[in-house]
């Protein structure tokens, strides 16, 4: 019904910066809420992600505290996209980023939550 795609992740220095997006797409009839996740290395349950940051359809947002200062998340609600803006990039942020959305499916209140395949942040030193 729902698809999320990332982009945006790679290879970046410390100190660098990446912009990564999420779009929805399929069956979205408005976005409640998108958030981003990593995915420490080492793990694997989807229990151990972390929030990074998070955006609600009236843009209030939220971050981890190890990310308050050098990331800012924002949406465009008619690419139905959300995007993190990563700055001041430390090896210690080297994840696999994840976006997660609740997105309204059909005007009788429907909604439909997962998770996108991931993209990933490497940051050397």
């Amino acid at each position: 019904q729902v698809q999320l795609v990332e982009s945006g992740g790679g290879l970046v220095q410390a100190g660098g910066s990446l912009r990564l997006s999420c779009t929805a797409s399929g069956s979205v009839f408005s976005i409640n809420y998108m958030d981003w996740y990593r995915q420490p290395p080492g793990t694997r349950d989807v229990v151990q992600r972390e929030l990074v940051a998070a955006i609600t359809s009236g843009g209030d947002t939220n971050y981890a505290d190890s990310v308050k200062g050098r990331f800012t998340i924002s949406r465009d609600n008619a690419k139905n996209t959300a995007y993190l803006q990563m700055n001041s990039l430390k090896p210690e942020d080297t994840a696999r980023y994840y976006c997660n959305a609740e997105v309204k499916i059909s005007d009788d209140g429907s909604t439909w939550n997962g998770w996108g395949q991931g993209t990933q942040v490497t940051v050397s030193t």
